[in-house]
């Protein structure tokens, strides 16, 4: 069989059990070590777009000299036994060939399902986009998406921790969009153009920190993305394209328009600075605006989705549901709890009989509570005499007829609290009821 990726493999071993086929992968890195006791090996690391893995070929192994003769950045299918241990990926029985084209293509879109995933959320941006109505960031928007589409959908999130891997940024960016997107149903105050605008540009930045070559699928380093970082990068990005939308035919439109276009300029700007929420985590400002708060929000939890899908991915289980912890997440993560299966023709009641769709699901309707009509006789008199009254007041009555019983004075409530609890210590044996 041919394993439709790096993950896919690691997750037919993860049990410890064997699974022959072939890795359509490059070599992300070739190291030559040596062992204590003087021997050559190499430590080769194989990767796709979803993950990667190291293997250490001995050189007694027939497969060494083939290993010795790759190239950094080589496209290989390695044919073998896969199993993995403690001690990594091992595999045994290996073969190697150089990818064909098509092979090539398919090893740097990835594996179906995240190819289908990230042909979904761009198309995902692309609609969002074209829902934007402000006509100055609406043709701001869709300058990015044309202009930049490749090195935009090349690029990762992130380094490590979320969405770090080739088209990443088209994910996570598709998910702070969607995100953005539903809080302005839930809190319609916010400016939509702006933080759909925001969202779409909060991590551009990394098209250049965080970017991948045409064809290769190791991360380098650039010296913009190491001097500057994301966030000045992605204002300088606003700063160009919004000169190059703003010809003057569109100018002397967008005149009449309120507000006025340097202030949408200005605020869409303060979005990308403050995205990252607060100064020690690398915002050169804190939010100041209802919009900006949002876009933070929506970053912070799309990252952590993502968090917790790599853990119940990758993470070794600890025990029935619950997987070891996984940076930077706080604790060990637990599976969440599924979404109930709901007996067959429930979902069809209909909405003004929900009495009947709750019955089909196997629970007893509502019960129908009466008033309740509380009689003196029926409470403790404690509860229903207060503090003795001042003199010339009286104290109050219980107006049952009414059904409604006076709540008891605060201080009366828990002084009858105290002395049950002093009455259940002087009980325990071998124990003093405090004193004063």
């Amino acid at each position: 069989m041919i394993f439709d990726s790096v993950i896919q493999l690691q997750s037919m071993t993860s049990g410890g059990e064997a699974a022959q086929g072939v890795l359509l992968v490059q070599v992300a890195q070739k190291l030559q070590r040596t062992t204590k006791n003087g021997k050559p090996y190499l430590e080769v690391q194989l990767a796709d777009v979803g993950g990667s893995f190291s293997l250490k070929i001995w050189d007694n192994m027939p497969w060494y000299p083939d290993f010795s003769a790759l190239e950094v950045n080589a496209g290989v299918a390695v044919s073998a036994l896969w199993r993995s241990s403690e001690y990594g990926m091992e595999a045994s029985d290996v073969a190697l060939r150089p990818l064909s084209p098509e092979e090539e293509e398919q090893m740097l879109s990835g594996g179906r399902e995240l190819r289908e995933r990230q042909q979904h959320d761009w198309a995902d941006i692309c609609r969002l986009v074209r829902t934007v109505r402000d006509p100055r960031l609406a043709a701001l928007c869709r300058e990015l998406t044309v202009r930049l589409e490749g090195r935009f959908r090349r690029a990762a999130a992130a380094r490590g921790f979320h969405h770090a891997r080739r088209g990443g940024l088209v994910e996570h960016t598709a998910g702070v969009m969607r995100t953005a997107d539903a809080l302005c149903s839930a809190y319609p105050q916010l400016n939509r153009d702006l933080l759909l605008a925001g969202a779409l540009f909060h991590d551009c930045g990394k098209m250049w920190e965080n970017g991948y070559p045409e064809h290769g699928l190791t991360m380098p380093y650039s010296e913009p993305g190491e001097l500057l970082g994301h966030i000045p990068l992605g204002i300088e990005v606003i700063n160009k394209l919004w000169s190059t939308v703003c010809t003057e035919e569109r100018r002397r439109a967008w005149e009449p328009l309120s507000p006025p276009s340097e202030q949408v300029r200005l605020h869409l700007l303060h979005l990308v600075a403050a995205h990252h929420g607060s100064l020690e985590f690398g915002s050169p400002v804190v939010p100041k605006t209802p919009e900006a708060y949002a876009l933070n929000h929506a970053d912070d939890l799309d990252a952590k989705m993502e968090m917790f899908r790599g853990a119940y991915a990758t993470s070794p289980a600890l025990a029935a549901r619950i997987h070891q912890r996984k940076a930077p997440l706080p604790g060990n993560v637990v599976d969440p709890l599924p979404v109930v299966e709901l007996p067959e023709g429930v979902l069809e009641a209909r909405e003004d009989e929900p009495e009947a769709a709750y019955e089909a699901a196997g629970a007893p309707p509502e019960p129908e509570f009466a008033p309740l009509l509380a009689c003196a006789a029926e409470l403790p008199e404690e509860l229903l005499i207060p503090a003795e009254p001042e003199d010339g007041e009286q104290g109050e009555v219980c107006d049952c007829a009414a059904g409604e019983v006076p709540e008891p004075p605060l201080p009366l409530m828990a002084e009858l609290l105290m002395q049950e609890e002093l009455a259940l210590l002087s009980e325990a044996p071998g124990q003093e009821a405090p004193r004063g």
